[in-house]
């Protein structure tokens, strides 16, 4: 749980600071998974800081909660247009993506356990958003749209969107007619 309370400082998910009137803080809990190979022997121990997004009230904890995904029959028919082609194909995992979403609503959080604080009685005034919130996967989806670079080859069917910030760089085969 330490590192994934490192990771939150370092994307500045939120600040401390006192909770204004009216206002009321979402809290938060941990959550813990065990990640196994297929053979059954533990690959991995996840811990993950999750909002009680269940606690947000609609039209002033957020708006829309809508994002775009991909349906599984254009997966799988853009799976096999490149394997009968013979394009190589790329799979990408980002890591805590969640937490590269900007929020523009105000929204706080009690602190969570094991946060050591300077003063008592602060609250996160989230700037990011946080696995659990309504919100979450709408304000991630974004990042992935406003690409710094984007370079197209028209002759190798080849798109490649590039966030020199994150330094990620994601692939799509399309055909450029």
């Amino acid at each position: 749980m330490d590192s994934e309370l490192v990771a939150l400082a370092d994307n500045h998910t939120w600040t401390l600071t006192h909770l204004p009137p009216g206002k009321f803080p979402t809290d938060c809990k941990r959550v813990y998974k065990i990640k196994r190979c297929a053979d059954g022997f533990v690959e991995l121990y996840k811990a993950r800081l999750v909002a009680k997004g269940f606690t947000q009230i609609e039209g002033l904890d957020y708006h829309e909660t809508f994002s775009s995904t991909a349906k599984m029959i254009t997966i799988r028919c853009l799976l096999a247009v490149a394997t009968s082609q013979h394009y190589v194909i790329h799979q990408l995992d980002v890591h805590n993506a969640f937490l590269h979403g900007d929020l523009h609503e105000e929204i706080y959080m009690s602190p969570p356990p094991g946060l050591r604080q300077q003063r008592e009685n602060l609250v996160c005034c989230l700037h990011k958003s946080l696995y659990g919130l309504k919100q979450a996967s709408r304000q991630w989806f974004p990042s992935l749209l406003k690409p710094s670079l984007l370079l197209v080859l028209s002759n190798q069917k080849l798109i490649i969107l590039l966030h020199p910030q994150r330094w990620q760089v994601f692939y799509s085969i399309i055909n450029l007619c």
